[in-house]
């Protein structure tokens, strides 16, 4: 993790971190997949790659601790993250770990009472931007969508503003007006709760096809989302879950 590469607006995803047993194996995937190169970062347990595309750094690679399935894990910026963990805790949640990052921050890793499990992230030293070409949405999938408005609403100061979407509604996090992530309620889903991550790329089709060549697993099928763009959703070898996304041109 660079202290260069985070925004500083409160409410923002703004690094994606990846654990594994087989982290190695999952940079070889979306190196392939996506074209991004690692930068080494020396940190006391090691080396930490950090996803480099168009020049910036994205996110980053690390084991799985303990039993912790494969995923990806976005952080949000708040002003302070302990106080973001004690308002996780009084709203119901879990605080997995705290953990300071010499130059970089402080952040605290969050399980909300549905069991999906999101980052508060207070940065440190340098402000800079938040690198465009990699992670571009973030989406909460959740067996309760109410308890969710209430949770994220209390924790990261979001405000829920709501779309209909054809058969169902669609939650729109924002902070001062500004769309941050979207939540929705699940339906015969496979999968436990959990955040999900979108990738940009210029054609969903070929990339879904080529995680397949590559050893991932297509879960869901290139789609379009009417006015919005075309979406589909993969597995990496690894089993970590993620989407890729089209807006529409």
């Amino acid at each position: 993790m660079s202290s260069t590469t985070y925004a500083t607006a409160t409410g923002q995803f703004v690094w994606h971190d990846h654990t594994s047993k087989d982290p190695q194996a999952a940079q070889d995937f979306y190196g392939k997949l996506l074209g991004w190169t690692y930068a080494p970062f020396e940190t006391d347990q090691g080396t930490y790659p950090m996803i480099t595309k168009n020049g910036q750094q994205h996110g980053g690679f690390g084991p799985a601790e303990g039993g912790a399935p494969p995923s990806w894990v976005g952080h949000v910026v708040v002003d302070d993250a302990d106080a973001a963990a004690k308002r996780a805790e009084a709203a119901g949640g879990t605080v997995l770990t705290t953990m300071d990052i010499p130059d970089v921050g402080r952040f605290a890793i969050i399980r909300d009472p549905q069991g999906a499990v999101i980052s508060a992230f207070k940065p440190g030293g340098g402000e800079g931007t938040v690198g465009e070409g990699a992670f571009v949405w973030d989406e909460h999938h959740t067996s309760d969508i109410e308890a969710a408005k209430r949770f994220y609403t209390d924790v990261f100061g979001w405000t829920v503003n709501e779309r209909p979407m054809g058969d169902f509604t669609y939650v729109m996090f924002q902070e001062g007006g500004v769309d941050r992530a979207g939540a929705m309620q699940q339906h015969d889903e496979p999968m436990p709760p959990h955040w999900l991550t979108y990738v940009g790329t210029d054609d969903v089709d070929a990339t879904a096809a080529k995680a397949k060549d590559l050893g991932g697993k297509v879960i869901v099928e290139p789609a379009d989302i009417p006015e919005v763009g075309r979406f589909s959703i993969v597995a990496d070898p690894t089993g970590a879950v993620f989407g890729l996304f089209q807006p529409i041109s």
